[in-house]
C-alpha cells in the first residue's frame, strides 16, 4: 500500500507524504489491515512546528532502509496531535506510564484493535530499527508480555473516567493553597515557574494578578511582574517581529525552541492586558500591541480564520535548515543592514561575536529586562532589520484552522479591543468569530479543523476543548460588540456541548463526544497544561453565560465541575490554575452590568479597568432577566438580577461598581 497521506488537511501530515514510509491516517482501514496481517500498528505522533518531529523524519522516516522494516513489520498511522488531541492525550498517557516522560515526536505500538502495548519519544535511526526488532519478536514470540502490558496500560488510561466529585470543598481553601504552590516554584531571580526548560504558564500568572488586585500587596505583584517583565525581555520574545516562541530551554528565557504556536499568542495577549489594565506600565501594552500584529499580519487568513502556528525551523542563506535561522544575526548580518548604526543595534539587543545561541546572537533585552519601551532612534533601527529579515526564507507556516485555538486567540482579542480601545483589533475579532460561525459550525455541532486545501475545508468533529473555548469565545464577543448573534451561538454551543459531552455519574465533561469514534477508553482532560483543560475553561465559560442569560443549568452544570476538580485539585495545585480562576469567579461572585441604550461613556467606564468577575449586557437585546423592564440610557449593576439604582453619570456607576466589585 503506498503513502496516503497527500489528501489530508494536515501541514504536518502533508510534511510527509512523500516518505517512503507507506503512512496513512488514522481510521478503521488501518485497524482491518493489521488484524488481516496479525502485525501491531505503529503510531507516529507529532505537529508540524515540532523540531525533534523533523528531527526524526530525516533521520528515520525519510530513510529508505527504516521505511522498508517499517512496511514489512507494521501499519504506519500518522496522527497530527492537534487535530487529534483526544488520540494524543491518550497515547502519551501510555508512553508516560511505562518511561516516565512524555513528548513529541510519539512513537506507540498498539495491538490491531487499539491497546498500547509499548512506546517512547524520539528515537534516532539505529535505536529506531533495534527497537523494531524487537518489537516484532515480542509481539511474535511472548503474546502473554504484550496482553500483560496491554490490561496494565488500560486500567492507568481510564483513571479520569472514573474520578468521582468532592462531596465538599473549602473555596478558600483550595485558593490558598493553589497561590502557595505557585509561590513556592517561583523563581526569583529570573521570573517565572520551576526550572529550565520554562513555559509561560500565564494562568499561574493570572492567578497572581488576581491576588494582587485583591490584596495589593508587594509579594503577588513582584512575582507576576517579574516573570512577565523576564519573558518580555528574554529570546522567547521576538523583539523585531512580535510574538512568543513555545518555551525556553533555559532559565532565563534566552533561547526557545522557535515555533511560535496560536494558543502561546492567546494566552500571552490575555496575561498582558491584564497586567496593563492593573499596573498601567506601558511596556506590557506595547508587548500585547506587537503581538496582536504579528497575528494579524503572518497568522491570519484572508477571510479572517487564524492559522495554528510557524515552524521552529528555517532555511539559512546556503539553503539548509536550521532551527531559529530565520531570528538570529551575527554582527555582519547587522552591519550590512545598518552600516554606522549598527553599535547601537549591537548594544540594544545583545548581538556579539561569540553569540548567545550556536554561535549566533537571539536578540534580547535580557541585561534591562525593563526596559522595553524602544526610543525612537532604537525603533527606526528595528524597522530596518524588520524589513531586511522579512526577506529571508520564513519559516513554514501551520495553515490549519483549529477551532480551539481560533477561540482562545478570539476571546483575547475581545479583551485587548476593549481594554485598549482598539476598533481594528474589535473588527480582526468579528471577522474571526463570523469565520468561525460560517465555516466549522453548522448551528448545532462543531467541527475541529479547517484548511483551505482540504476537500472538504472542515473535518474532524469537535471537541470538548472546542465547545467550551467557543462558548468563552461568543459570549466575549458578544459582551464585546454588543450583537445578539454571538450570543446566540454560545447557548447553541453551550446546549451542545451539555448534550453531547457530560458525565451523567460524575459529572465533568468527556474529552469525546458520545456519538464519537470509540477510542480504547473516553477520557477527560481535567490537569491545565500549555493550554486550559475542557473541564476549567467550561466552568468558568459556562457560570458566565449563566449570569449573562439566567439559565441555571449552566450554572448547575459550572458547580459540579467545581466539585470534580475540587478531589483532584489537591494533589497537584500548580496544574490546576485555570481551575482556580475559575473558582475564584465563582467564589467572590458575578457582577452583572446592562448598559442600555446609547451611553459609549459609560460602557468606557467598565471596560477601564480589568474586571474578570465583571459580565456586561448592552446593544441588541435577548431573552435574559438582565434585559427585563429597563430604561434606556443606563447602567444597572446587579448580583443575581438584583440591582443598585440605575446610573445616569459615570460618577454613578463608579459608585455601584464599588459597592459589588468583587475585586
Amino acid at each position: 500500500m503506498p503513502n496516503l497521506l497527500a489528501a489530508s488537511t494536515s501541514p504536518y501530515l502533508r510534511q510527509h507524504q512523500d516518505n517512503p514510509v507507506h503512512w496513512q491516517e488514522w481510521g478503521a482501514d488501518a485497524f482491518a489491515q493489521a488484524a488481516q496481517r496479525n502485525v501491531p500498528i505503529l503510531l507516529s505522533v507529532g505537529y508540524s512546528a515540532c523540531h525533534w518531529c523533523h528531527v526524526m523524519a530525516h533521520e528515520c522516516f525519510e530513510d529508505s532502509e527504516v521505511a522498508d522494516m517499517m512496511n514489512s513489520l507494521f501499519v504506519n498511522v500518522k496522527v497530527d496531535r492537534e487535530e487529534r488531541p483526544d488520540i494524543d492525550a491518550i497515547y502519551m498517557d501510555a508512553v508516560q506510564a511505562m518511561t516516565g516522560r512524555g513528548g513529541w515526536p510519539m512513537t506507540v505500538f498498539l495491538t490491531p484493535t487499539g491497546e498500547p502495548f509499548y512506546g517512547g519519544t524520539y528515537f534516532p535511526k539505529p535505536s529506531f530499527m533495534q527497537l523494531m526488532g524487537g518489537i516484532t519478536e515480542i509481539w511474535r514470540d511472548k503474546q502473554d508480555d504484550v496482553a500483560q502490558n496491554v490490561t496494565a496500560l488500560m486500567e492507568s488510561l481510564g483513571r479520569t473516567a472514573l474520578i468521582s466529585p468532592a462531596e465538599s470543598y473549602d473555596a478558600d481553601a483550595l485558593l490558598v493553597s493553589g497561590l502557595k504552590a505557585v509561590a513556592s516554584n517561583f523563581d526569583p531571580t529570573w521570573g517565572g515557574f520551576g526550572t529550565a526548560p520554562k513555559f509561560p504558564s500565564t494562568f499561574a500568572i493570572d492567578l497572581l494578578l488576581r491576588a494582587y488586585a485583591e490584596r495589593k500587596d508587594d509579594t503577588t505583584r513582584t512575582m507576576a511582574q517579574t516573570s512577565l517583565d523576564a519573558m518580555a525581555a528574554g529570546g522567547i520574545y521576538d523583539h523585531l517581529g512580535g510574538g512568543f516562541a513555545r518555551y525556553s530551554v533555559d532559565a532565563q528565557w534566552l533561547a526557545p525552541h522557535f515555533e511560535k504556536m496560536l494558543y502561546d499568542q492567546a494566552l500571552l495577549v490575555r496575561v498582558y492586558t491584564h497586567a496593563w489594565q492593573l499596573f498601567g506600565d506601558d511596556r506590557y501594552a506595547q508587548v500585547v500591541d506587537e503581538t496582536l500584529t504579528y497575528l494579524l499580519r503572518d497568522l491570519t487568513h484572508l477571510d479572517g480564520g487564524f492559522y495554528s502556528a510557524q515552524d521552529a525551523d528555517s532555511l539559512d542563506a546556503d539553503g539548509h535548515s536550521h532551527e531559529g535561522a530565520f531570528y538570529t544575526w551575527t554582527p555582519q548580518q547587522v552591519s550590512e543592514v545598518l552600516g554606522a548604526d549598527s553599535d547601537k543595534a549591537f548594544q540594544w539587543w545583545d548581538i556579539t561575536e561569540s553569540g548567545n545561541f550556536e554561535g549566533v546572537s537571539i536578540p534580547n533585552r535580557i541585561a534591562n529586562r525593563t526596559e522595553l519601551l524602544r526610543p525612537d532612534d532604537i525603533e527606526a533601527l528595528r524597522v530596518r532589520l524588520f524589513e531586511a529579515r522579512s526577506t529571508r526564507t520564513y519559516p513554514g507556516l501551520d495553515n490549519k484552522v483549529l477551532t480551539e485555538w481560533n477561540a482562545m486567540m478570539l476571546a483575547s482579542l475581545c479583551e485587548a479591543a476593549t481594554a485598549f480601545n482598539r476598533p481594528d483589533w474589535l473588527a480582526a475579532a468579528q471577522r474571526n468569530g463570523l469565520f468561525l460561525l460560517n465555516n466549522l459550525f453548522d448551528g448545532h455541532r462543531w467541527l475541529r479543523s479547517w484548511n483551505a486545501n482540504g476537500t472538504p475545508p472542515a473535518r474532524h468533529q469537535g471537541l470538548a476543548h472546542d465547545y467550551v473555548q467557543v462558548v468563552d469565545a461568543m459570549t466575549r464577543l458578544a459582551e464585546a460588540t454588543g450583537q445578539t448573534q454571538f450570543i446566540t451561538a454560545a447557548i447553541a454551543t453551550a446546549d451542545s456541548l451539555i448534550e453531547h459531552f457530560w458525565d451523567p455519574v460524575n459529572g465533568g465533561f468527556f474529552t469525546s463526544p458520545n456519538d464519537a469514534e470509540q477510542l480504547v477508553v473516553r477520557q477527560k482532560d481535567l490537569m491545565d497544561n500549555a493550554t486550559p483543560s475542557a473541564n476549567s475553561s467550561g466552568a468558568l465559560a459556562l457560570l458566565r453565560l449563566a449570569a449573562l442569560t439566567g439559565n441555571s443549568t449552566y450554572h448547575d452544570h459550572a458547580r459540579q465541575i467545581f466539585a470534580l476538580l475540587a478531589r483532584v485539585a489537591p494533589s497537584a495545585p500548580t496544574a490546576f490554575c485555570n481551575f482556580m480562576l475559575a473558582l475564584h469567579t465563582s467564589h467572590v461572585g458575578i457582577t452583572q452590568v446592562v448598559v442600555t441604550g446609547d451611553r459609549p461613556d459609560l460602557l468606557a467606564h467598565v471596560r477601564s479597568s480589568w474586571r474578570p468577575s465583571v459580565v456586561l449586557a448592552w446593544g441588541q437585546t435577548y431573552d435574559s432577566p438582565l434585559w427585563q423592564h429597563r430604561a434606556p440610557d443606563l447602567a444597572y449593576v446587579c448580583r443575581d438580577y438584583a440591582c443598585h439604582k440605575p446610573s445616569v453619570t459615570v460618577d454613578d456607576l463608579r459608585i455601584a461598581l464599588a459597592t459589588t466589585d468583587s475585586i
